[in-house]
């Protein structure tokens, strides 16, 4: 089958599809699946784009599924969708369209083992909090191996992800004169970000490796008044190494939240697999294949990898072209040539039996 995975691609980054409003490429790319020879080509009840081929053994039976996970969300912001200078530019031709992409091209051409079923999902919002394409699939399949869709460059394996707790901090005080001997809102919530910022300086003392640190940010902070009340509203980050004990900084910060409220959101648990899973080592081979060096990575982010990894208990990385740093950015794109290397690449590992 003759597919243009560079059209493909350049299709579904010109569909706006920002995290809650995938339905128009979901809608599309089911399509294309079905045109493809990918069986039940479907849209979830969570919104995720699903296909899937197999190939039985000389028994009937089905002995090997790979489920390949990417997301097909993006961050807000226009970049302009061109072809410049060997360069595919748009809002997620990196991040994550592009890897998502791969797989589904790599996944219609490839001349799939006897035994071998492969799930092709684009899931919907990985880049909210909800990450609601991956809970749901995370509860309905039990692959023997798992291939996440993000940026690592053509010739990267991602093995792991940083886990991310989130806290929340609003203090509202009667407002007061400058001069006065009340301690104004915005100093306190500095004071309650300096000392978390602090254990975490702490903590990180001696370690050298960025993935083995707490990485803490300030994601946003506001001050206002209506003239009788006066608030601060933080929102603070923390980067998380695995094995990373959660109550300490959750403690911590309950110790020093003066009188504010603080509310924990968001926390996922870090995930890191082994360089030597069967899974790394044939991206390795088949990345030689292609003419690379194989680069084994760990990011400081977090992936759907976080969400599934824990539950499936499977041979897992990350795989796809594309530089991670322009991620959001607003010159986002990705070589079409190391595109085309990561669909040769993946299509490589799924005729081989693993």
């Amino acid at each position: 089958m003759s597919i243009d995975a560079v059209q493909f691609l350049e299709d579904i980054v010109t569909i706006r599809s920002h995290s809650t409003e995938e339905q128009e490429v979901t809608a599309f790319i089911t399509g294309r699946m079905a045109e493809w020879g990918y069986a039940d080509a479907h849209v979830d009840p969570a919104g995720n784009a699903v296909g899937s081929r197999e190939a039985p053994d000389e028994n009937g039976n089905i002995t090997n599924e790979i489920v390949l996970l990417g997301h097909i969300d993006t961050v807000p912001g226009v970049v302009p969708v061109r072809r410049e200078d060997g360069k595919l530019y748009g809002r997620g031709s990196v991040d994550a369209k592009g890897p998502f992409a791969a797989f589904a091209v790599a996944g219609a051409q490839a001349a799939l083992p006897a035994g071998t079923r492969i799930v092709v999902i684009g899931a919907t919002e990985e880049e909210a909090p909800s990450s609601k394409g991956a809970h749901y699939v995370r509860d309905r399949y039990a692959p023997d191996l798992c291939i996440i869709g993000e940026p690592s460059g053509w010739d990267g394996i991602t093995l792991g992800y940083k886990g991310v707790i989130l806290i929340d901090y609003r203090l509202d005080q009667e407002m007061g004169h400058t001069a006065g001997p009340e301690v104004a809102v915005a100093e306190q919530a500095v004071n309650f970000w300096n000392n978390l910022n602090d254990y975490a300086i702490e903590f990180n003392e001696g370690k050298t490796k960025l993935f083995d640190q707490v990485l803490p940010s300030i994601r946003n902070f506001n001050t206002s008044t209506d003239g009788i009340t006066d608030s601060a509203v933080m929102r603070l980050g923390f980067r998380l190494p695995p094995d990373f004990d959660k109550s300490d900084l959750v403690t911590l910060a309950e110790a020093h939240k003066g009188s504010a409220n603080i509310v924990i959101g968001d926390q996922t648990h870090a995930w890191h697999g082994k360089r030597t899973n069967k899974l790394a080592k044939a991206f390795s081979r088949a990345i030689l294949k292609e003419g690379g060096k194989p680069r084994p990575k760990l990011k400081t982010g977090t992936s759907d990898m976080n969400v599934v990894g824990p539950k499936w208990q499977c041979p897992i990385i990350a795989y796809g072209a594309g530089d991670s740093t322009l991620d959001h950015t607003p010159h986002e794109h990705v070589v079409i040539d190391e595109y085309l290397k990561a669909v040769r690449v993946v299509q490589s590992v799924l005729e081989n039996k693993i």
